[in-house]
């Protein structure tokens, strides 16, 4: 049996929600295959419920594996110089951190967010004489650069960068959540590389959790006798939600369409404010992990969008796409990039990222099908999710990138 250890500095245990979740899951289930897991993170992942750090180091024994978080200098808000300073932070005190008393890793994964972690790995690899792999969960720095306003001399963007095609490069293995990572890593190293898809899964365990809504929260949010487009999560600039709004504001002519926003983020007052005013829009509460299967099932198509961006030239693996596809309904998205999933199972549309026309067409044509063809097309793509994104399947084929055949990489 081998050891791995998983080092990101965002990593959400499994009952906390689906954020920072996969690389937790995927562990959990390499250890009930009887393999020694060992994940270390930090306590500055704001979407996660950290113990009460009173060490630097504490240590919990948790789903048949060692959990470690480090204390590190927190933040409140994303985009600023001290999210930075936490990612070094982190760093500093990875490399500080106490490992006589953990097992000798066969494999180290350095998961992204934050890049600056592959360094830490180099020195793991040549201090225990392991594999390394290299994880991207977001291209970074092209993500700051094509949704987040930083130019592409910026020099937080160039020394990005640099890591990035020195992990490329030099790690043992890279793995992406997206399914076209190959072709980026082709373009920074100007040379084809073997990179491999492990993307977002589905926890049979939360699968069971799921609950029911409160009554009032149906009756006040959800209208019971209209045809209803749902977006369900975040409501933030990368949702690029302005499309769908749009859509709902050139569809009150149609008011047997209803359009419901259940979440919340830091554009949600700017949204309701700007489009409260349309009789065909409600603005309706985030709710629990839990219940957000009991909201989809309520509704008649599922939708989710994003901006035009290079970023999506190399595909897509969001944990909304699993949660629409579980709810067995139509998917409609505003994307333009590279197609997985809903293409691949069949159950919904991708429509051009930012197009009003062409979503309101094909919202009219979701709404002129019976309620069993909608059924059928959604019945095809929680069969597909089941059937190929379980954490167990995605854990077995981790496994073999982990202590795989490939040639050993150059050494840095």
């Amino acid at each position: 049996m081998a050891c791995i250890w998983y080092v990101s500095k965002y990593v959400t245990p499994h009952s906390q929600g689906s954020v920072g979740g996969r690389g937790y899951l995927i562990m959990r289930e390499l250890a009930r295959l009887g393999h020694t897991c060992v994940v270390i993170t930090s306590d500055s992942n704001q979407l996660a419920e950290v113990p009460d750090l009173a060490q630097p180091y504490v240590r919990q024994d948790v789903d048949g594996l060692q959990l470690w978080w480090v204390k590190t200098m927190r933040y409140q808000v994303a985009k600023s110089v001290r999210r930075i300073a936490s990612w070094l932070d982190f760093e500093w005190r990875l490399w500080r951190m106490p490992k006589a008393g953990l097992p000798k890793p066969d494999a180290v994964v350095v998961s992204s967010l934050s890049l600056l972690t592959v360094l830490n790995g180099f020195w793991l690899r040549r201090q225990y004489g392991c594999r390394l792999v290299l994880e991207i969960r977001d291209i970074w720095p092209l993500t700051i650069t094509e949704e987040g306003g930083f130019s592409r001399w910026n020099p937080l963007v160039l020394g990005l960068g640099w890591i990035e095609k020195l992990g490329y490069r030099y790690a043992d293995a890279v793995v992406g959540t997206m399914p076209n990572l190959a072709e980026h890593v082709q373009l920074v190293l100007g040379q084809a590389k073997p990179t491999h898809c492990i993307p977002m899964g589905v926890d049979e365990v939360a699968l069971m959790a799921c609950t029911e809504l409160p009554a009032d929260y149906a009756q006040q949010h959800i209208p019971a006798d209209k045809f209803i487009v749902v977006h369900a999560g975040t409501i933030g600039i990368t949702n690029a939600l302005d499309t769908m709004l749009d859509c709902a504001a050139l569809m009150q002519d149609q008011p047997q369409v209803h359009f419901l926003v259940v979440g919340d983020g830091d554009l949600r007052a700017h949204y309701h404010q700007k489009y409260a005013h349309l009789s065909n829009l409600t603005f309706a509460p985030k709710v629990p992990k839990a219940m957000v299967q009991a909201v989809l099932a309520r509704c008649d198509v599922l939708y989710f969008s994003v901006h035009v961006s290079k970023v999506w030239r190399f595909g897509q693996s969001l944990n909304k796409v699993i949660d629409y596809m579980l709810a067995g309904k139509p998917v409609v998205a505003s994307y333009t990039g590279y197609p997985s999933m809903i293409n691949e199972a069949g159950c919904g549309t991708f429509v051009p990222a930012g197009d009003v026309p062409a979503l309101r067409a094909e919202i009219e044509r979701y709404a002129a099908m019976s309620s069993q063809e909608r059924a059928s097309l959604g019945a095809k793509g929680r069969a597909w999710i089941l059937a190929n994104r379980s954490y167990r399947q995605l854990a077995q084929d981790y496994l073999k990138i982990l202590l795989g055949p490939e040639s050993p990489a150059p050494k840095v």
